[in-house]
């Protein structure tokens, strides 16, 4: 294998790890700067090879994370908003709430309070496909499952 395909597995690798740490650690507090540094990268550097990479934005793929696990701890009902906020990493119930209805079309309160029993016979791993959050752009109420 050449030097330069060898440097850019390489690179692949280090973005892969940090998508990784985002999807097991999503609910800690993790910002680019530190993401980087697991990537043994620079902040500029990561967040655009994060985005050729991956089509988004590190930022933009973790709150991905943090409101599909959202939408799972709000279907359960024991939780309220705040605590599930809380729960997944966020620390601004605002800007949970606003990205939440930014990619599920639906407030926090009004998920949670509606009836999930729709998707109760689909197995866990077809819904989530299925109900993963829509990134670019406003997720409209007919796309909702």
């Amino acid at each position: 294998m050449s030097r330069v395909k060898r440097q850019d597995l390489d690179h692949l690798v280090r973005l892969r790890r940090a998508r990784d740490r985002m999807d097991r650690d999503y609910a800690e507090p993790l910002d680019v700067p530190s993401l980087a540094r697991h990537a043994l990268m620079s902040p500029g550097h990561f967040s655009r090879s994060f985005r050729a990479a991956f089509g988004e934005t590190p930022y933009s793929y973790l709150m991905t994370r943090r409101i599909e696990r959202a939408k799972a701890l709000l279907r359960r009902g024991d939780l309220s908003v705040t605590e599930v906020c809380f729960a997944v990493g966020c620390t601004s119930l605002g800007s949970f709430s606003s990205r939440f209805t930014e990619l599920i079309g639906e407030t926090p309160s009004s998920y949670r309070t509606r009836s999930h029993d729709e998707g109760a016979a689909v197995p866990a791993c077809l819904a989530k496909i299925y109900t993963r959050p829509v990134r670019n752009g406003r997720a409209s109420p007919a796309a909702r499952p």
